[in-house]
């Protein structure tokens, strides 16, 4: 992803959300960008495993976790499924685990912060869901936008446009 947030946040402002800058960034990705396919869930992550066990298609998915940090919602295993299928990155709202392996991995991360102890696996959660967290409202389909900046969030895609406006004319 080229497409710089504060770039949108110059060119978009009446069109974008921007999230509250509470995340911590992870994996080697630094920057990352796609639709978004979204999940809610609490101290359990198997909706969260079974959803990066897809193919991603360069899409980012996008957990609200109740911003519990009693747990962890994905590691180092789980964010090298989501590279190996594809995935542009996971923004949780809560913690991750096995931090030096999930940092190693080809994937873009924001969460909260990190904490060893594992996740229940109950199965429980909800997918494709409206969510509300760090001040913006996310829907599935959303396209979503990070860098070391921040995180950005549009209903359509505006990275071609911002590309485009700011590659000069011949």
């Amino acid at each position: 992803m080229t497409t710089m947030t504060a770039d949108l946040c110059d060119e978009y402002t009446a069109d974008i959300q921007v999230a509250e800058p509470i995340f911590r960034t992870y994996g080697s990705r630094r920057s990352f960008g796609g639709q978004a396919v979204t999940l809610r869930v609490f101290e359990d992550n198997s909706l969260v495993r079974s959803a990066l066990e897809e193919a991603g298609k360069g899409q980012v998915l996008v957990v609200d976790g109740g911003a519990s940090q009693r747990c962890a919602l994905l590691g180092g295993n789980i964010a090298r499924l989501a590279s190996e299928n594809g995935w542009s990155g996971v923004i949780i709202n809560g913690c991750i685990r096995d931090r030096l392996e999930v940092d190693a991995t080809d994937i873009g991360v924001r969460a909260l912060n990190s904490c060893p102890r594992k996740s229940r696996k109950q199965g429980l959660g909800e997918r494709d869901v409206d969510l509300f967290f760090a001040g913006i409202d996310v829907t599935p389909g959303d396209y979503i936008f990070a860098d070391e900046d921040g995180v950005v969030v549009s209903a359509r895609d505006l990275s071609q446009s911002v590309n485009e406006a700011s590659t000069p004319s011949k």
